[in-house]
This record gives structure tokens, sequence and C-alpha cells, in this order.
């Protein structure tokens, strides 16, 4: 028997595993790195957080990154190269945290890497006919797996798109394996690049499960940030947000788009909402000037009404719901304000009172999805309703 299948098989037979997931988003902050100790799997999955680090990303890497993220005239062998150089990177951070948290290669089981989304292609914006939905992240398996000496799992998006999804979000899984509670509705609200969220009955009905990309996060006022204020990557603590006022006719002109009215589930990404959308509803808007601080203060409050919206649209009325927030949206004060003014009577928390710290949450759920592909059963969640495949996901790569 090859001794890495050997070892995989002795991985799977463990009452308890330590797995290192990652995530990378689409805004280029950095990389987390979750070390978590998972016992079992599907609902009975318990997962314990024991160390958690976001290593931020040098300049020079997240500018090789904007040659290629989200453009379709990209240089293909610029893509070709960074999906290698990617991993490298990646490898690179994990070997510095385990040395950083006292731990060897041999101590841990598997690595769990989303990669680096660079373009997200579901049917509705593609809209060709003969081709299906896509997806494609870089930051290849193997060359995490040689370059550290740890098994790891990768790619796991491709399955999902494979058996009939749009390859996201993925956060429903975990979501339902770790946070749902009979009694209380929740709703498991991620803002980061884009926002999504999982909407997790009360009555434990697996049918009911919904999950779904709503518009952006915190993307497009990123992208605004770094091109109009150098040095800066995002609006720390909403500062120049909140120097600005609100411009009605550019916030309707914003909400035309028709993925706004379509119905739920569905995803998106950067690939529509970017700095050209904003340019093309400020010039239907037929504004003469506006300044950069009324532009971040409608943007903000953009993210915020199609947020909240959705959830209205997805929700039952005459019901109680609890929110639990994760991702660098809950960062922005101001975008936070936001959303809790349009979902009055709405509880809100973060992911901490469940004991997953926000930032790490989505870290955590892809070292769940690995821990699931090794040792799992079929996934059924959704009953595969909601766009919800009822399949394992991710890519094994063996270190030699």
């Amino acid at each position: 028997m090859n001794p890495n299948i050997e070892k995989l098989y002795n991985i799977a037979s463990k009452t308890e595993r330590l797995i290192i997931g990652l995530m990378s988003g689409t805004s280029f902050d950095g990389l987390d790195v979750a070390l978590c100790k998972i016992k079992g799997s599907g609902p009975e999955t318990e997962v314990v957080l024991v160390q958690f680090e976001t290593t931020s990303y040098q300049n020079d890497f997240k500018e090789e990154l904007k040659t290629i993220f989200s453009r379709r005239d990209a240089d293909l062998e610029k893509v070709c190269l960074l999906n290698e150089w990617v991993a490298i990177q990646h490898a690179g951070i994990i070997n510095d945290c385990l040395q950083k948290w006292g731990y060897s290669k041999n101590d841990i089981d598997l690595i769990a890497s989303h990669g680096q989304t660079i373009y997200h292609a579901p049917k509705f914006l593609h809209a060709r006919e003969k081709f299906p939905n896509a997806t494609l992240q870089i930051g290849d398996g193997d060359h995490i797996a040689v370059n550290t000496g740890i098994i790891t799992i990768s790619d796991f998006r491709q399955k999902h798109i494979a058996a009939g999804g749009e390859g996201a979000p993925l956060a429903v899984y975990g979501d339902y394996f770790l946070f749902s509670k009979k009694g209380e509705n929740r709703i498991m609200l991620n803002i980061g690049g884009i926002a999504n969220f999982t909407f997790l009955p009360g009555d434990l009905d697996g049918t009911k499960i919904f999950c779904t990309d709503v518009g952006p996060g915190n993307t497009m006022m990123d992208a605004f940030i770094q091109k109009h204020f150098p040095g800066k990557y995002f609006d720390e603590g909403s500062g120049i947000a909140k120097k600005g006022k609100v411009n009605a006719d550019l916030l309707k002109e914003l909400k035309t788009h028709l993925f706004f009215a379509g119905d739920f589930p569905k995803t998106i990404g950067p690939e529509l909402f970017n700095l050209s959308y904003l340019q093309n509803a400020i010039e239907r808007s037929a504004i003469r000037s506006i300044s950069n601080e009324d532009v971040m203060a409608t943007l903000n409050r953009f993210s915020a009404e199609t947020t909240a919206e959705a959830i209205i649209r997805c929700i039952e009325k005459n019901e109680s719901y609890s929110i639990y927030v994760s991702g660098g949206g809950m960062h922005n004060p101001l975008l936070m304000e936001n959303i809790k003014s349009q979902l009055q009577g709405m509880k809100f928390y973060t992911t901490d009172i469940l004991h997953i710290a926000p930032d790490a949450k989505e870290a955590v759920l892809f070292a769940l999805l690995a821990n699931e592909c090794v040792c799992g059963e079929k996934i059924n969640v959704g009953k595969g309703r909601n766009k919800i495949p009822s399949v394992t996901m991710g890519k094994i790569s063996f270190p030699g």
C-alpha cells in the first residue's frame, strides 16, 4: 500500500484530528491560519480553536494578485506563475506559525486550503448558454503539501459546482454542523468582500437550511479606498465614510441591477461589484460632482441596505431571529450601524459567543470541510434543495 494512503486511513480512523484551516479572501488582507482540534464528523462534529493568526500580506504580494484578480484580460502566464507562487508563500506562513506555536509537521494531520479566488463566474454573470457555473482559486495544494510535509486538502469549490451548485457559499455545511440550535432561528451573517448568510431554522428541519450571497460587503469600499487614498487598504473605523453624506440618487442607481431582483440563493463576486459598476452608476445618476467621502458613505449604505433587504426577503414574518456576525465587515462600525437600523427587532451577536472567533470562522469551516473529506459521510444538508449539493469536497495532495 502507498504509505500516504495508509497514513490517510490512520488519520480517518482517529477519534480526534489536528487540522489547519486556511482562508484568504478577496480583500487580500492576509492569510487566516486556524489550528483546530476536531472530533467526530457531520452533525456530531466538535471543534476547538487551538490557535489562530492572521498573517498580513506584504504590499508586493497584494500588488501581484491585483494583476490577475477578477480580470477577464489576465495574463495567462501570470496566472500560471502565481498558482505556484501563492502556494509557496502560504506554505511558508504555515511553517512560521507552527514554529511560533511550538508544533512540528508531524503533529498536524491535515491542512485545509481554500486558496485565493481570482475569478468567480456563475452562469447568471457570464450568460454563456453552453458553459456551466465556474470559479477559479489558485494556490496549488501539491506545493503546500510538499513545502510543509503535511497532507493538504484543497480546491473545495469544484465539487460543489460539479454537483449542481455555484461553488459558493460553502459556509452552510459548517454552519449547520456547528451552530444549529433547537428553538432559535439563527442567521450566520459573514461580511467579507462579498456578504453572505446561512439561515439555520430553530426546528432543525434540514430542508429549510438556506445559504446565499447577498451582494457587496467590503469589496467596493476597499477598492475605492485603495484607488483614492494611497497607502490605505480599507476605511479604518469608518473614518472616511462618517465624514460623508449618502447620495440618494447614487444609492438608487447602485441598487438597480437585476442581481438584486433575482431569486435566492445565488452567488456573485467583484467581477460585477467593482469600480466600473460604481462609475456606471454615477454616470446614470447624472451627478456632476461628488466627494470621496460622500461616495464612501453611499457605498457603505449600499452594502448595508442590500444585505438587510436580502435577509428580510428570505425570512418568515412574525418569527424571531438572532444574527451572528463574522468577517471583516463586522469591524466597520458604520456598516454595522446601518445594517442594524434596517433590521430592528433582531438580536445581533458575533460568533465569539458561540466559541468561534469571528475573524477565524471561515478558516475553521474549511478545516471542518477537510475533516469531512477524509472521515465524513455524504453531507446531507438541505436534502439537495436550495442549491446545496449533498457532497463532500476537496482534492487530496500528498507531500511525497
